[in-house]
């Protein structure tokens, strides 16, 4: 019988990486048992199985729906809450494990990837905070209109291109940051550069631009300022560098000080408009997505979300 208490847990696996993962499993599993735990689970088989069984947890009614995984299984997860009446969502919580190939949203409140049992506790305090999410709307190839929410951001142009050879590239490296480097290296010398025309509060911005991160979160570090829970987007546009300019940015990217580099312009708004993309990628919380068609508009959505965070 469902109790209140019960846990709804979502496994899943690093399906890339150097990680055993029926290994870590057994870890979180023996963590939950000697946290005493009342919880039911299910593994995930790939991406594309996440919202079907999120939804499934929701429709069996658990109030607390723990994802074991990266920002990707969480991005799944919260537009599968955002599809259901505001009623029934605001009595279910949220609760993450960092095991992702990318877990910055995790990061962010403090939980780690090493420290599942400490993850555990502090989920089973049950703290409680409303969080704010962004969202995409757009018109996709059939000229049908789309939406997709994020918690993290989402990115126009160059780091949209890297995340996604990273994505690739990750299991090669088993290291984010060496995979993250041989990425930009090989992205750099392309000199990828787009012709982007957006609206950003009064500013109407219309040249090339390397790269635009729009942040609800961190930003995988390119809107370092940003938080979840203010009604605000933190964007970031980066324009042309040269080469020792770009190099600089890394480094100053790699030390959380990528807002000090002269070619990063911030704002601070709860929309922006754009117009134009030419045809750079755009991720949404690390995954590619597929390219909207023509302009589209992201703004944040306040304080629609229960999530569980650390003491």
């Amino acid at each position: 019988m469902m109790t209140e208490n019960r846990w709804g847990v979502l496994y899943c696996p690093k399906h890339e990486g150097l990680s055993n993962p029926s290994n870590r499993w057994e870890k979180i599993e023996k963590a939950l048992h000697d946290n005493n735990v009342d919880y039911d689970f299910v593994q995930s088989e790939n991406s594309k199985s996440v919202e079907r069984l999120v939804k499934m947890m929701i429709n069996n009614g658990y109030k607390t729906i723990v994802i074991v995984g990266g920002d990707s299984a969480l991005n799944d997860s919260v537009n599968c809450l955002m599809d259901v009446e505001k009623d029934v969502r605001d009595q279910i919580s949220l609760g993450v494990i960092p095991n992702g190939l990318m877990n910055d949203f995790a990061h962010f409140w403090g939980f780690s990837e090493s420290e599942y049992d400490q993850s555990i506790k502090w989920i089973k305090q049950h703290r409680v905070r409303k969080i704010d999410l962004g969202c995409i709307r757009y018109y996709n190839k059939s000229g049908e209109p789309c939406h997709r929410y994020f918690l993290n951001c989402v990115n126009i142009g160059l780091i949209a291109a890297i995340m996604n050879l990273r994505r690739k590239t990750r299991h090669f490296f088993g290291s984010r940051t060496l995979s993250f480097m041989f990425s930009f290296a090989m992205m750099i010398f392309q000199r990828l550069e787009y012709k982007m025309h957006m609206k950003i509060n009064t500013d109407e911005l219309q040249r090339k631009m390397m790269t635009v991160c729009v942040g609800n979160s961190t930003g995988y570090g390119q809107t370092p300022n940003a938080v979840p829970y203010n009604g605000m987007l933190d964007i970031s546009v980066v324009y042309h560098s040269e080469l020792t300019q770009m190099l600089e940015g890394l480094y100053l990217f790699l030390r959380g000080k990528f807002l000090n580099h002269k070619s990063v312009h911030p704002y601070r708004t709860r929309e922006i408009e754009v117009f134009d993309v030419q045809r750079a990628m755009v991720g949404i919380d690390g995954r590619l997505m597929n390219t909207p068609v023509g302009p589209f508009k992201i703004n944040v959505e306040q304080e629609v979300i229960n999530f569980l965070i650390p003491e």
